[in-house]
């Protein structure tokens, strides 16, 4: 396909898609002329996958390489290739050891985790923002949440593997990719059921503020 018919199909600005082309996010096409170049299904793919980074994700260009030098190259660990790919994912908060909040409450409710995770430093960082707002988090109300969202991860992570052999070369960077897509596309879609189960509740139980 020309470029504007993969800009139509993917819904990107063809000046997008030739930025894309120039800061290397996106590979080029097979060219046909001095001028033109032709494109596949694997283009569109990937300019999916990076406007879903950029544009969902809110992640910087210097992030979605990151993201997609784990793709090209994942390695042979599973769990390092899906570690390094959600370690470019917002928010970005200082990773400077130790997190002593996070740690103390991950080992008290018992959540295994790398202690330079930058999730660790983003639980920190949390933890202390509501600490500073008068509002700390104990251990057991961190677990309650925990236990709760265990429920999703498992359901996501049996989703992934029943789906790609995670172990297999060949199809560890779709996993990554899995992973990674999953995240970004859904966390908001749980933030907004978490509101609009918050508004619903406060609707029940005081029915009488309906109307005013």
């Amino acid at each position: 396909m020309r470029i504007s018919e993969l800009a139509q199909a993917s819904g990107v600005a063809v000046a997008t898609i030739k930025y894309y082309l120039r800061e290397g996010l996106l590979p080029a096409g097979r060219a046909t002329s001095a001028t033109q170049a032709a494109y596949d299904d694997s283009h569109l793919q990937r300019l999916r996958l990076v406007r879903s980074l950029v544009e969902v994700g809110g992640l910087p260009l210097a992030k979605v390489r990151a993201v997609l030098d784990v793709l090209e190259d994942p390695g042979p660990d599973p769990y390092a290739a899906v570690a390094s790919a959600l370690a470019a994912l917002p928010p970005y908060v200082s990773n400077e050891p130790p997190h002593r909040r996070a740690t103390e409450a991950l080992d008290a409710i018992g959540l295994a985790h790398e202690p330079d995770s930058p999730a660790v430093a983003q639980l920190e960082a949390a933890l202390v923002g509501l600490e500073a707002a008068g509002r700390p988090l104990d251990a057991g109300a961190l677990g309650r949440y925990a236990e709760q969202i265990a429920v999703i991860a498992q359901r996501e992570v049996a989703s992934v593997e029943r789906d790609r052999d995670s172990a297999a070369p060949d199809q560890l960077a779709d996993v990554v990719q899995d992973v990674v897509l999953g995240t970004i596309l859904v966390e908001p879609v749980l933030l907004a059921l978490r509101r609009l189960t918050h508004a619903a509740l406060f609707r029940e139980r005081h029915p009488q503020a309906d109307g005013g």
